[in-house]
């Protein structure tokens, strides 16, 4: 990326320390020149390799088979192109121009976050709601009533993401600080990995478009399994692709964090495709279920606060699942993937252990806004891109206006989580770095100083909550 001006939250200690080895033993990568491949720290199994060559396998016939599948249809659509129920000039053009100006607007909003992090992070939770809402009015607009009933759940969305931005208000300032801290000197040519991945993802969701368009000529229930089965394609491809930026860039980030040695994402990115795809394709399926089902779990924990004592013993046995399951697959074992060549549910049960062994840091990890900030700024570039096909839609031809807005957001999401990927890379590689030696001079004090602040905000929630108990067992 560009290299910004000096941040105020820019540590000059953990940045510019002498090129002086820590205690942490050397790295297993040769750093001046990433040829290779990066040595496994353990012995793999062979249920493990077998797993990774497998999904690996998965990837490249789902990438062949959706390929050929696109084509059939791009091209039994131009055959049919004379249908009066369906009008090429009419469908393609705002559907592919918003996959252009998805590309655009992630673009312009990853400069944003480079140049000025503390005004992205606080526009991104004020933004997102008034462009969702301005996608669900859009919606109302078109007239009809499923038209008006999905517009109410985009509206619903809206106003629980401005919910959400007044609950962790709090937590802004520190977000700031972390995300300053860990993007103020990206490694060399990230500009290139990020470009890069943004033109593959804007091209490839281009070529879908085209099968989408094709299957959309006919309208049959047979199309509609057709367009099912390319928008999951897209969904898995797009979180392989970010993911394997993820690890590039988390890799080369985590060398400097860890070794104060600088490493190019472009060779980490080529040692990336070449050889851990297997891990990042398993890493891509399991997170997003892990993420859900841990999501839901803390959602049921919310909701249970009652007194009763089968509620709380219900919440505190979800509360075990959840610590259990977040073992098995987080994002922040794409690090350990891309530095030890490790298999990826062996990489985050790793990482995990090494954030439960610094007291207060799993609880910091789990109160990090990183990936909802990444989220809620793809979910505005979605919307960006669902606002300029939908307009257009509505102004030349209104009946294919909500399917095309639809098209439109799920691929300006996926475009903006693959263009910001590289922040939520450097900032996993600042917690796993700091996790595995947290006295190194190359950085400040702002974990500590969180981890402290929020063992306080615990304390005083548990003197609260003692003396009410106490005020309604007292006659």
């Amino acid at each position: 990326m560009p290299t910004p001006a000096r941040n105020n939250h820019a540590s000059s200690v953990q940045i510019q320390q002498p090129r002086t080895r820590s205690s942490l033993p050397p790295s297993p990568i040769a750093f001046k020149e990433q040829q290779g491949r990066p040595p496994p720290t353990t012995q793999q199994t062979i249920t493990g390799k077998l797993f990774r060559n497998l999904f690996k396998g998965l990837l490249f016939s789902q990438l062949t088979l959706t390929s050929l599948l696109v084509i059939v249809l791009t091209i039994r659509g131009l055959i049919l192109a004379s249908s009066r129920h369906f009008h090429p000039k009419k469908w393609y053009p705002p559907l592919l121009a918003s996959v252009s100006v998805s590309g655009v607007a992630s673009l312009a909003w990853q400069c944003i976050f480079i140049y000025t992090p503390s005004r992205a992070v606080r526009a991104t939770f004020w933004l997102s709601p008034i462009l969702t809402c301005s996608v669900g009015i859009l919606l109302v607009l078109i007239g009809s009533a499923v038209d008006a009933g999905i517009g109410a759940v985009f509206v619903l969305f809206a106003i629980t993401q401005s919910l959400y931005g007044c609950w962790i208000s709090p937590r802004l300032e520190y977000t700031d600080k972390i995300l300053s801290l860990s993007t103020a000197f990206p490694p060399p040519r990230t500009r290139e990995v990020v470009s890069l991945s943004i033109v593959v993802s804007v091209v490839y969701s281009g070529f879908l478009v085209t099968g989408i368009g094709g299957a959309t000529s006919t309208r049959t229930n047979l199309d509609l399994l057709f367009i099912s089965v390319i928008l999951i394609g897209l969904a898995w491809t797009m979180q392989v692709l970010k993911n394997a930026q993820q690890v590039a860039v988390s890799r080369a980030r985590y060398v400097n964090f860890a070794h104060g040695e600088d490493m190019d994402a472009w060779s980490a990115l080529h040692v990336t495709v070449k050889h851990l795809i297997g891990s990042i394709c398993i890493g891509s399926t399991l997170v997003p279920i892990i993420v859900l089902i841990r999501g839901s779990i803390r959602s049921v924990n919310l909701m249970s606060g009652s007194s009763d004592e089968v509620m709380y013993s219900g919440a505190d046995c979800f509360s075990t699942l959840a610590n259990k399951v977040v073992t098995c697959g987080n994002r922040w074992g794409f690090v350990h993937v891309g530095t030890y060549d490790k298999g990826f549910v062996e990489a985050s049960s790793d990482t995990w252990k090494k954030f439960r062994s610094v007291n207060g840091l799993e609880e910091v990890i789990d109160s990090d806004l990183t990936s909802s900030l990444c989220f809620l700024s793809a979910v505005s570039v979605g919307a960006v891109s669902s606002l300029t096909s939908g307009i257009w839609m509505l102004l030349i031809h209104k009946d294919y206006a909500l399917e095309v807005t639809l098209y439109a957001f799920i691929i300006g999401y996926f475009v903006g989580r693959v263009a910001l990927a590289w922040l939520q890379a450097c900032v996993s590689a600042y917690y796993v770095a700091y996790s595995e030696d947290p006295h190194s001079m190359r950085f400040d004090g702002t974990i500590p100083q969180r981890i402290q602040r929020l063992q306080m905000l615990r304390a005083h929630r548990d003197n609260r909550e003692r003396e009410r108990q106490e005020s309604d067992e007292s006659p």
